[in-house]
C-alpha cells in the first residue's frame, strides 16, 4: 500500500553529535520514546505515512520532536483501530489548522460504525461456537457437533 508521501524540504545532513545537541533522536531512541518499533517507523516512512527522516552524514535516520509527535499520533490512531489510509487522512487534517472538524467527526463516526459491525460479527461467532460446544458431549465417542458444524454438516436432530 502506498500512501501519498508527506515530504519535508530536503535538509543538509547533520553530524551525529550536532543532531544530538539539536534535539534529534536516532531510530532506536525514537522507537523507545514512541513505542513504535524501528521496523514500523521505517515502514511508515516507506509508504509515505510519515515524512522521511533527516539523515546524518553517515546516513543514519534522525528524528526531531515533530516526528516524535507524529509517530505518537500514528500509534494512538493504530491503537484505536484506524486503517493506515484513514490515518493518512487524519494526519493531513491534524496538520491543516484551517480544517473543519466535520470531516474528522465523519471519519471517526464511520470508524465507530465499522467497529459496531465487527462486534456484531464477533457476537454471532460466539453464539455459534457456544451452541456447538453445548451440543458436544466431549466424551470418547468420535461424533462431534463442533467438527460437523465447521464442516457445514447439518446438525443431528
Amino acid at each position: 500500500m502506498q500512501i501519498t508521501p508527506r515530504r519535508r524540504p530536503r535538509e543538509a545532513p547533520l553530524e551525529a553529535s550536532e543532531a544530538r545537541r539539536n534535539g534529534y533522536y536516532n531510530i532506536g531512541q525514537a522507537a523507545k520514546m514512541t513505542g513504535v518499533s524501528a521496523k514500523m517507523i521505517r515502514h511508515y516512512e516507506s509508504i509515505g505515512l510519515v515524512p522521511a527522516a533527516q539523515r546524518t552524514y553517515a546516513n543514519y535516520r534522525v528524528y526531531g520532536q515533530d516526528a516524535i509527535h507524529t509517530l505518537n499520533f500514528v500509534k494512538r490512531a493504530r491503537h484505536l483501530g484506524f486503517a493506515l489510509k484513514d490515518i493518512a487522512v487524519l494526519l493531513n487534517l491534524w496538520q491543516d489548522r484551517a480544517r473543519a472538524s466535520a470531516e474528522v467527526k465523519a471519519l471517526a463516526a464511520s470508524h465507530i460504525d465499522g467497529i459496531d459491525q465487527r462486534m456484531a460479527e464477533l457476537r454471532a461467532m460466539r453464539e455459534t461456537l457456544t451452541h456447538l460446544v453445548r451440543n458436544c458431549r466431549g466424551d470418547d465417542r468420535p461424533d462431534c457437533p463442533i467438527l460437523d458444524g465447521l464442516a457445514g454438516d447439518p446438525e443431528p436432530k
